[in-house]
């Protein structure tokens, strides 16, 4: 493992009675992607503005590019970029006059902000709406829009908190791509989403964290071996054959088959597998059960969320609540 780029020890904030990080430890190597996962109420966005130096942890160490988040946050500042679950962008400006008033915040000379600002609108494919209000621009516009706005500056690290929510699939792949380029590039992303196909499309790793705590870390594939792996399943063409398969399928697992007789669906841990699968085919045909399907099934990252928090898959809507005051910060 190389050295982490942002690393956080045991770091716990609180509004009022509310624990909204209790503890929480997590890393991300250079030029990575981590995936932040959880419920709402979990804590995602308080991490992310801890890490932003938008609040101040209550205790334990964030540093994020070697710098202390709550003694060094200039510096911590100048080498991150931020884009929240609203884009963050004046709609009365133009998409240009967005992204050369980014770079006057960085502190850019004025011709190299327009010369970014030129070299941004070409790469998010906005040329011909750079002289558009913003008010004009459809939501995956937007988002493409601030997101650049917060590489203007072009900073190592790179925070996005639920960065695709309420965009349509076209979108959402425009800006996934976006993202795997800057990474390419050597940026390392922080990524909090309620997408599972999002996390697993994009992070090198990820963290689910739940109630401020952290219940689960790894790669996609490490966490859905959580759930038990790969399934064989079978669906009957006649339900009146569910007791006599799952009796076969027992002998060959030597364990209790899950069935589900109103979908006429049966399942097994696939241990063996492409063997197991031709083993149940075979015998299935000499019992004289006819299938109306037969294969291996890996689980999801949304079967491993639910296996992990005991909840309900994350409402794909996203929290509508602002991050202006404590309480709905905490609410996150």
């Amino acid at each position: 493992m190389t050295e982490p780029i942002i690393e956080v020890r045991d770091v716990v904030k609180r509004f009022g009675k509310t624990m909204a990080l209790d503890g929480i430890s997590l890393h991300v190597e250079k030029g990575t992607v981590l995936g932040l996962l959880g419920p709402n109420g979990a804590g995602k966005s308080t991490m992310i503005r801890a890490l932003t130096t938008l609040l101040r942890p209550d205790s334990g160490e964030a540093r994020v590019g070697g710098f202390d988040v709550r003694t060094d946050g200039q510096r911590v500042r100048s080498i991150i970029g931020l884009a929240g679950q609203y884009a963050a962008v004046d709609e009365l400006l133009t998409g240009r006059e967005n992204l050369e008033l980014a770079g006057i915040w960085y502190h850019l000379p004025k011709r190299e902000c327009r010369h970014r600002a030129q070299a941004m609108l070409e790469r998010l494919a906005l040329t011909d709406a750079a002289d558009r209000q913003v008010k004009t621009y459809s939501g995956g516009m937007r988002r493409r829009l601030d997101i650049g706005a917060s590489l203007i500056a072009d900073p190592p690290i790179l925070f996005l908190d639920e960065p695709t929510t309420g965009l349509d699939p076209r979108s959402r792949n425009e800006l996934w791509q976006f993202i795997k380029d800057r990474v390419d590039a050597g940026t390392t992303v922080l990524l909090t989403t309620q997408y599972m196909e999002e996390a697993e499309h994009l992070a090198n790793r990820i963290v689910v964290i739940d109630k401020g705590k952290v219940i689960a870390e790894g790669t996609a594939d490490q966490l859905k071996e959580h759930t038990g792996g790969a399934t064989l399943e079978i669906r009957l063409a006649d339900q009146r054959d569910v007791e006599r398969a799952a009796a076969l399928l027992a002998e060959v697992s030597k364990s209790e088959p899950r069935t589900e007789p109103e979908q006429r669906r049966i399942s097994i841990p696939a241990g063996q597998g492409i063997e197991m699968l031709l083993d149940v085919g075979r015998r299935l045909q000499q019992a004289g059960i006819a299938l109306d399907d037969l294969g291996i099934r890996r689980p999801t990252l949304d079967e491993v969320f639910l296996s992990l928090t005991g909840g309900t898959v994350p409402d794909r809507a996203g929290s509508m609540d602002h991050a202006g005051s404590p309480e709905s910060e905490a609410a996150r």
